[in-house]
C-alpha cells in the first residue's frame, strides 16, 4: 500500500564544534540544500514541516560535559512536539538535519509514541560518555545519549529515560575501529553492535531482515532509521564533517534500506551531516539525492 510522505526539517547544527575555518558548521543549510536540487519536488510530499533552529554557540555546559546542552534540550523538547503535532498515522517521516543530536528530539518523540527500534547507520558509533570525547559535540555521542548514558538532564527529559532501549537498537557501519577504548564502549553494551566489517560478513540485507526479526519478536511499536551520510564511502561522500576513506557504496545501502522502507512498521528515516560548504557545485549531492528517491520509489511501487 502506498504511503504519504511528509519532510521534517531540523537544520539543528550545535551538535557540531566548528572547524578553525568555519563560521558555523554547514549542516544548517541541509534541507535548502536539497531542496535547491529537487529532494522535495521528486518526492511529492503531502507536507513539509520546518522548526528552525537556535543561532550557532560554543557554549560549554559544565554541569553535562556538551556544548550547548540548554539550547539542544530546549530544541529537542520543541522538536518533539512539533513531531507529534503534525504526526500523521501510516505516514513515512523523512527528517532533515541538520547534525546528529535531531536525534534526540526525534527518539521523544517516538518514546511518547510507543517502543521502537532503531537502525543506526553511521561511519562511527557516537556512543561514548561525554567525558571520553574529545569536542564535547552532542552529534557525536546521540547515540548513548538517547539510550541514556550521559547526565540526565540530557537523558532524562520529561522523565522518559531510555527515549529508545539498548537492546532495540542495531549500530551498523562504524569505520572507526582502531581506538580500542573508543569501540569498547559499545561492544560492553546491549546494543546489536556491527562495525563496517562485520556488517560486510553478515550481510547488508540480512542485517536490515535481523533487525526486522527482532522488531517482530519483541512486538516493537514500530521503528526508525538514522542515516549519517559519513557510513558511505569517502569517494562518494567527502561532504561531511569527520571524513574517513572507508564505508559502504550505494548498492550496499540499498540492500539495507529497501526492506526496510517496505515494513508498514518504519516511522521514517533521518538524514544527517551531509554539508553543503564542502559540495559547492552539488556534485556529490546530486547523486545522494538520485540514488535515494530511487530507493524511496522502490517502496512505494
Amino acid at each position: 500500500m502506498k504511503r504519504n510522505i511528509n519532510i521534517f526539517e531540523f537544520p539543528l547544527n550545535l551538535g557540531l564544534t566548528k572547524k578553525v575555518h568555519e563560521t558555523e558548521p554547514g549542516v544548517r543549510k541541509l534541507p535548502d540544500w536539497l531542496r535547491k536540487f529537487d529532494f522535495h519536488s521528486r518526492i511529492h510530499p503531502k507536507n513539509v514541516f520546518r522548526l528552525d533552529a537556535p543561532t550557532y554557540s560554543m557554549d560549554f555546559d559544565r554541569e553535562s560535559n556538551v556544548r550547548n546542552a540548554e539550547k539542544i534540550i530546549e530544541y529537542a523538547k520543541k522538536q518533539a512536539d512539533y513531531i507529534l503535532h503534525n504526526y500523521e498515522k501510516d505516514t513515512f517521516n523523512i527528517i532533515l538535519g541538520g547534525d546528529c543530536s535531531i536525534l534526540i528530539g526525534n527518539a521523544i518523540a517516538l518514546k511518547k509514541l510507543g517502543n521502537f527500534g532503531l537502525f543506526y547507520l553511521d561511519g562511527h558509533t557516537d556512543f561514548i560518555s561525554p567525558e571520553l570525547s574529545e569536542t564535547g559535540g552532542a552529534a557525536g555521542i546521540d547515540l548513548a545519549i538517547i539510550t541514556g548514558t550521559g547526565h540526565e538532564k540530557l537523558t532524562n527529559i520529561h522523565g522518559l529515560r531510555p527515549y529508545i532501549s539498548e537492546e532495540n537498537v542495531f549500530c551498523c557501519g562504524n569505520a572507526e575501529t582502531d581506538d580500542e577504548e573508543y569501540v569498547d564502549q559499545i561492544i560492553n553494551s546491549y546494543i546489536h553492535y556491527f562495525d563496517l566489517y562485520r556488517l560486510r560478513e553478515n550481510g547488508f540485507r540480512k542485517t536490515a531482515e535481523d533487525f526486522m526479526k527482532m522488531v517482530n519478536d519483541k512486538r516493537l511499536d514500530g521503528f526508525f532509521i538514522h542515516l549519517d551520510v559519513d557510513i558511505l564511502k569517502d569517494e562518494i561522500m567527502p561532504a561531511v564533517d569527520s571524513r574517513m576513506e572507508d564505508g559502504i557504496d550505494y548498492d550496499d545501502l540499498r540492500e539495507m534500506l529497501k526492506p526496510l522502507f517496505e515494513n508498514p512498521l518504519c516511522f521514517g528515516i533521518e538524514i544527517t551531516i551531509l554539508d553543503p560548504d564542502y559540495d559547492e557545485n552539488g556534485t556529490y549531492t546530486r547523486a545522494f539525492i538520485d540514488q535515494l528517491i530511487q530507493i524511496i520509489k522502490n517502496k512505494e511501487e
